[in-house]
């Protein structure tokens, strides 16, 4: 109940991204940017992102990033993200001065929700080699959700963190983030303790908010992309049109969902080795392209939203 509550809502004031089949999305969640430092997850992939990106932005996609972009449970100032990792933010700069960046908040950077934070931090960064302010995303919104919608078939994408509904994430984030940076932060610091506020580190838990998720999908008939749990999600045509993008800190790699041509895949780039002993970073796409067609119900087909809150 609690669930379907929170994604009606979001779902009703979700910010509305036409689209068509001449469209590409990459959607990418759960990169958790941190400070690089022994904590930060995402250092041991930012060279494989970075290189994801330099093929998106080359190859005209828009870039989606459904929550959890930035480790702010554990890092307090904001500002030391973008200092660690420079390289990635100067990319990301590029999409979103070409016009091609969407950024959603999740429950690990739920500050984003507040326009003063966003506009304090994001607008712009201070540059502790040059010593002085620079641009980073200014004028930049963030939003909870989107809802993609075709402009010519008229079905809709819901784009959404995932968080929405689980308790300790949603309602009680603040806690948990008061947690993480108290205690925490200092076991995984000092004693090397893996990272365990995800809920992908917990079997049951990824599987609670993945059944809470489908039956919202096969009550609204409606195609919904997240992350959150960091489990990469495509399903087969005649599932539930869940999708989930997985995450950027596997120690295998990173996943992301592509949308183009009206095709929608799940793709891994991973560091791979030549015969001749050469690494370098692979694409594959692992599973797909499924047609988003396939997922498709009319509007007489699908059940209105409650609107008893």
């Amino acid at each position: 109940m609690r669930t379907n509550y929170r994604l009606d809502k979001v779902f009703r004031n979700a910010f509305p991204v036409p689209f068509d089949d001449k469209s590409r999305y990459v959607f990418f969640s759960d990169v958790h940017r941190g400070d690089d430092s022994v904590s930060d997850e995402f250092g041991r992939n930012r060279h494989i992102y970075d290189h994801a990106l330099d093929y998106y932005f080359d190859n005209r996609f828009t870039y989606v990033e459904v929550g959890d972009g930035d480790e702010l449970w554990e890092n307090a100032h904001y500002h030391h993200i973008p200092l660690a990792h420079a390289s990635t933010f100067e990319r990301l700069r590029k999409f979103y001065n070409a016009g091609r960046m969407y950024m959603l908040f999740g429950n690990h950077n739920m500050q984003l929700k507040s326009e003063h934070y966003v506009k304090r931090h994001l607008y712009s960064t201070y540059d502790d080699f040059q010593d002085k302010y620079r641009e980073l995303f200014p004028g930049i919104h963030v939003h909870e959700a989107l809802v993609m919608k075709h402009r010519d078939t008229g079905q809709e994408i819901f784009v959404v963190h995932g968080h929405q509904g689980d308790f300790t994430n949603d309602y009680l984030w603040r806690f948990s983030c008061f947690f993480v940076r108290t205690f925490w932060r200092i076991l995984h610091y000092i004693m090397g303790f893996k990272y365990a506020a995800s809920p992908a580190k917990s079997r049951l838990k990824r599987h609670k908010v993945e059944k809470m998720y489908n039956k919202w999908i096969a009550k609204h008939k409606i195609m919904l992309i997240c992350g959150h749990t960091h489990r990469a999600k495509l399903p087969q045509i005649g599932e539930l049109p869940y999708l989930n993008t997985g995450c950027c800190m596997h120690p295998r790699g990173i996943t992301c969902l592509e949308l183009e041509s009206g095709k929608i895949s799940l793709v891994h780039w991973r560091v791979s080795t030549r015969e001749d002993g050469l690494m370098y970073i692979r694409r594959k796409v692992v599973q797909g392209p499924v047609p988003i067609s396939a997922f498709h119900s009319s509007h007489e087909d699908r059940e209105g939203l409650s609107e008893e809150f």
